[in-house]
């Protein structure tokens, strides 16, 4: 499936769906993927809305910002999600974020 037949099935899950956060952030993912970071940085937005500890969405919601030149925004995303992921125990994804902000902040 190509990506533009994918982003209209995703619309139209989230669409349907607008209060599952799984669907805002697969929206949100293949908007990030298709280099629409605005609209990624929405569903991202909304999947955290929905879900707090959805340490996942904090990662590519920084990732959202970044690729818009948001950099102090994706800063304090980047350090909120370690913060979830840290109660979460998503070690993970809190390494990840981490790594971004270092790049960032050259800590």
């Amino acid at each position: 499936m190509t990506d533009p037949a994918r982003l209209e099935q995703f619309k139209s899950i989230a669409a349907k769906y607008p209060n599952d956060e799984v669907a805002r952030y697969g929206l949100g993912s293949l908007y990030l993927k298709v280099e629409r970071h605005a609209e990624a940085e929405t569903e991202f937005r909304a999947a955290i809305a929905i879900k707090r500890d959805y340490t996942a969405a904090y990662r590519d919601l920084g990732r959202a910002q970044e690729r818009q030149g948001k950099t102090e925004e994706a800063i304090a995303t980047y350090r909120k999600g370690c913060e979830v992921a840290k109660e979460t125990g998503d070690l993970q994804t809190k390494k990840e974020m981490e790594v971004f902000l270092k790049r960032l902040t050259k800590e």
